[in-house]
C-alpha cells in the first residue's frame, strides 16, 4: 500500500511512496505522533536528481527487514530539500556540528520526538557495514536503544547544539566603522593560491563549477582595466577555468548544458545530474565572458545552454523545470555515452574528424564506454562538419529513454533561469531568449503570488510553500536584469513588491540583513540568516546587490539603507571568509563604487539600437534601461526622466550624481567612454 507520500506532489516524495517505509511529509501530524508515541525522529532529506539518494532508497527503504525496524523505532519524515531548504539549511549545520564534517545529500538526522532537535546524525548509511560505515540496521537499533536509555543526555546534546545556533551569526560591523575595499584583495589572494593553473577550477577535485567566483574575477578584472598595472592574471583565472569547463566533459557537447559537477581534476567525467540551479549562473557567466573577451568559445557554450534550457526545461506554462536525473534505465550517465561503432554509423564520413574532436578514437574513459569531452582543436570548416554531427547524435539520443525530470517549478531557480536568458539574450541580441525571461516572470507573477505573497514551488497545478529569502530576492536581481533588456513597466511594479516583501517579512531591523524564512513562516527550531553562498549565491548577497540597484534606480533610500545594513551585518563574515561570501563582495562593490545608470527614453526602434550598442561592452556596474516615449506615470526618481518630444534622450546617474542629459548617440558614447576610462576607486 502506498505510504502517505502519494498525496504529495514532490517527485522526490513520490519516488518514496510505494516504500515499505511508513515515511511521513514534514508537518504536524508526524510530530504529534512522535511526543505520542516517545519516539524520536528519523528525517531523510534528498531531492530526486540524487544519486546517492537513489542507492540508499534501493539498498534501505525498499528493504522490508530495515523498513520493518524503522517503523517499529521511529517517526520517519522524508523532505525533498528543493522545497523545504529552511529545514535542510537547519539539519545540515547541525550536522556538520555534530560530526565536524560537512553535509550533503542524501541527509540522515535522528531528532528528538518531542521538539525536532537533532542528536545525531549522517549522509549515506550503507545497508551492509562497509566503506568504514556500520549497517544501517545496526545503527538504528543502536540509536533507539540509546535514545530510550540516555533521555537526559540527548536533550542536554540537543540544548547544546541549539545555544550554537543561536551564536552562530556575527555580530554587525562596530558603529561607526567605514566600510572599506580591504576584501577584494584578500579575496583574489586567495582564489590565486587555490588556482589550478593548468586545468583552471580552484581546489581538488572534485570540482564544481562556482559561478559567482568566476564572476567576482571578472570583476575585480574589470576594475583594474584601466589601471597602470591591470590585473590580467584575474582575466586568465576566469577565462582558463571557462575554457577547460566548456570544452571538458562537464559541458554536454551534444545537447547543451552542464552538469552537476567533475569527479577529477581535469573537468573530465562529471557527475551527470542537470540542474537549473546551475545552468542559469553559468548561462549568465559565459555570456558576460563572451561580450569581455570576445571569445567565440564562451559564447557557444552559451546559446547552446540556453537552446538546452528552451528545449528540455522549459513547461508550456513558460516555467522552468528543477532536475534532469542523474541516472537512466538504472545507470548513471547512460543516456549521454557512446560507443566509436555507434557513432560511426551514424556519422559516416563525418565520423572521422568528430572521432578526433571528442576521443571516440582513445580509449574508454566511463565505465567501459565513451563520454564525449574535446581532445584536438579543430578548422572552421571542420567546425561545420561537428555541428551537423551533433545534431544526427541528438536526434538518435533522443530516442533512448532519458533521465528522470523534477518538474518542479521553483521560484528561485526559475529567477537564476531568468536572468541568465535576460543577460545572455541582450549579449547576443536573441530576442527568443527575452521572450523566454518574459514569459517565465509572467508566470511567476501569475502563479506564485497568491494573496499578495509569493510562493517557493508549483507542481500540477499545486502552488505551496510561502516563498524563502531567494526565491525573493534572486527574482528582484532577475527582473532588474529582464527591464535591461526589455522594458516593461508591470515588471517593474513586481520588482518594487519584491523589494517591499523583502523588508517587510524577512529583514531583521534591529542587527541589518534578511532572515531565510518570513516573520511569519512556519518556526522551526532556528531562524537562519545565511550569508555564506553555496550552491547558489547567498541571499543577503543577492538582496544586498538587487535592493542598492533598485534604490539608485528610483531614488528609494530605504532600499539602500537596508541594503548597506546587510553589509554591515555580514562585515566581519565578509572580512575573515571572503572568498565565501563574494556575492556579499559584489554588493560592497557597488556600495563603494556606486553603479552607473543610463536611461534612454524616446522611439521604441532608435531607443533599442542606443541600447544595444551600449551593451556591447563588458562593463559590470553599468546598468542600461530603454523606456518607450509613451511610458507615463514612472515611479520614483524615473519620473524626472522625461521624454523630450521629436528626439531620443538619455540620462546618466553614478549613484546620486546625475549628469546633464544628452540628445545624440555620440554624446551618449562620449559619456560611456569617458566613464569606462575612470581610474579604479
Amino acid at each position: 500500500m502506498p505510504n502517505r507520500l502519494a498525496k504529495e506532489s514532490s517527485p522526490y516524495l513520490l519516488q518514496h511512496a510505494d516504500n515499505p517505509v511508513d515515511w511521513y511529509p514534514w508537518g504536524d501530524e508526524a510530530f504529534a505522533l512522535a511526543r505520542e508515541t516517545g519516539k524520536p525522529i528519523l528525517l531523510s532529506i534528498g531531492y530526486s536528481a540524487c544519486h546517492w539518494c537513489h542507492v540508499m532508497a534501493h539498498e534501505s527503504f525498499e528493504d522490508d527487514a530495515i523498513a520493518e525496524l524503522m517503523n517499529a523505532m521511529f517517526v520517519n519524515i522524508k523532505v525533498d530539500r528543493e522545497e523545504r531548504p529552511d529545514v535542510d539549511k537547519i539539519y545540515q549545520t547541525a550536522h556538520q556540528l555534530i560530526t565536524q564534517r560537512g553535509g550533503g545529500w542524501p541527509l540522515t538526522m535522528f531528532l528528538d520526538g518531542d521538539d525536532q532537535r537533532p542528536f545525531f546524525g549522517g549522509t549515506y548509511f550503507p545497508n551492509e557495514a562497509r566503506y568504514g560505515m556500520p549497517a544501517f540496521g545496526d545503527l538504528l537499533q543502536k540509536i533507539s536503544t540509546y535514545y530510550t536509555e540516555n533521555r537526559d543526555d540527548v536533550r542536554q546534546q540537543s540544548a547544546r547544539i541549539l545555544d550554537v545556533f543561536n551564536r552562530i551569526e556575527p555580530d554587525p560591523a562596530d558603529d561607526g566603522k567605514a566600510l572599506d575595499d580591504a576584501p577584494f584583495a584578500k579575496v583574489r589572494e586567495t582564489l590565486e593560491q587555490t588556482f589550478d593553473r593548468e586545468f583552471g577550477g580552484f581546489g581538488a577535485a572534485p570540482k564544481f563549477p562556482h559561478p559567482t567566483t568566476i564572476e567576482r574575477l571578472l570583476r575585480h578584472w574589470r576594475s583594474t582595466a584601466n589601471a597602470a598595472e591591470p590585473d590580467v592574471e584575474a582575466l586568465f583565472m576566469a577565462a582558463l577555468t571557462l575554457a577547460r569547463m566548456a570544452e571538458g566533459g562537464l559541458f554536454d557537447h551534444v545537447g547543451g548544458g552542464f552538469y552537476r559537477y567533475s569527479v577529477d581534476r581535469h573537468w573530465q567525467i562529471p557527475h551527470f545530474e542537470k540542474m537549473l540551479y546551475d545552468n542559469g549562473p553559468l548561462l549568465a557567466i559565459y555570456a558576460q565572458a563572451a561580450i569581455a573577451t570576445g571569445e567565440k568559445l564562451f559564447a557557444d557554450a552559451a546559446n547552446a545552454t540556453a537552446d538546452w534550457m528552451l528545449a528540455d526545461m522549459r513547461d508550456d506554462n513558460g516555467g522552468f523545470y528543477a532536475t534532469r536525473d542523474a541516472d537512466s534505465e538504472g545507470h548513471e550517465g547512460l543516456y549521454y555515452l557512446w560507443d566509436p561503432s555507434e557513432a560511426k554509423e551514424l556519422l559516416g564520413d563525418a565520423y572521422e574528424v568528430f572521432a578526433r574532436r571528442f576521443g571516440l578514437n582513445q580509449d574508454a574513459n566511463f565505465e567501459g564506454r565513451w563520454h564525449l569531452t574535446v581532445r584536438e582543436q579543430i578548422t572552421d570548416d571542420e567546425a561545420a562538419v561537428i555541428e551537423r554531427a551533433k545534431q544526427t547524435l541528438l536526434a538518435q539520443r533522443s530516442t533512448r529513454v532519458a533521465p528522470g525530470r523534477d518538474e518542479k517549478q521553483l521560484t528561485s531557480w526559475n529567477a537564476l533561469a531568468i536572468r541568465g536568458l535576460a543577460i545572455a539574450g541582450r549579449a547576443f541580441e536573441r530576442t527568443d531568449l527575452i521572450d523566454a525571461a518574459s514569459d517565465a516572470v509572467d508566470f511567476l507573477r501569475q502563479t506564485l503570488i497568491k494573496d499578495g505573497r509569493l510562493y517557493a514551488s508549483h507542481k500540477d497545478g499545486d502552488t505551496r510553500f510561502a516563498a524563502y529569502l531567494d526565491d525573493h530576492a534572486f527574482l528582484l536581481d532577475a527582473v532588474l536584469e529582464l527591464l535591461q533588456a526589455r522594458w516593461n513597466s508591470a515588471h517593474l511594479e513586481f520588482a518594487q513588491q519584491l523589494a517591499e516583501l523583502l523588508l517587510e517579512f524577512f529583514e531583521d531591523t534591529d542587527h541589518g540583513g534578511f532572515w531565510f524564512t518570513a516573520n511569519d513562516s512556519e518556526q522551526l527550531i532556528h531562524r537562519s540568516k545565511p550569508l555564506a553562498d553555496e550552491a547558489v549565491p547567498s541571499g543577503n548577497g543577492i538582496a544586498a546587490y538587487a535592493l542598492q540597484r533598485l534604490g539608485f534606480l528610483l531614488g528609494e533610500t530605504r532600499y539602500l539603507v537596508a541594503a548597506e545594513n546587510t553589509l554591515r551585518a555580514a562585515w566581519r563574515a565578509i572580512e575573515e571568509y571572503p572568498h565565501g561570501h563574494v556575492s556579499l563582495l559584489t554588493a560592497l562593490e557597488e556600495y563603494l563604487e556606486h553603479p552607473e545608470i543610463i536611461v534612454i527614453r524616446g522611439a521604441a526602434d532608435e531607443i533599442g539600437r542606443w541600447r544595444d550598442s551600449a551593451a556591447k561592452v563588458y562593463a559590470p556596474r553599468r546598468l542600461v534601461f530603454a523606456i518607450p516615449r509613451d511610458e507615463a506615470g514612472l515611479p520614483g526618481a524615473l519620473d524626472d526622466r522625461k521624454p523630450i518630444d521629436g528626439e531620443t534622450v538619455a540620462y546618466r546617474c553614478v549613484g546620486t550624481h546625475c549628469e546633464m542629459p544628452v540628445t545624440s548617440w555620440e554624446a551618449l558614447a562620449g559619456q560611456l567612454a569617458e566613464s569606462s576610462h575612470q581610474p579604479p576607486g
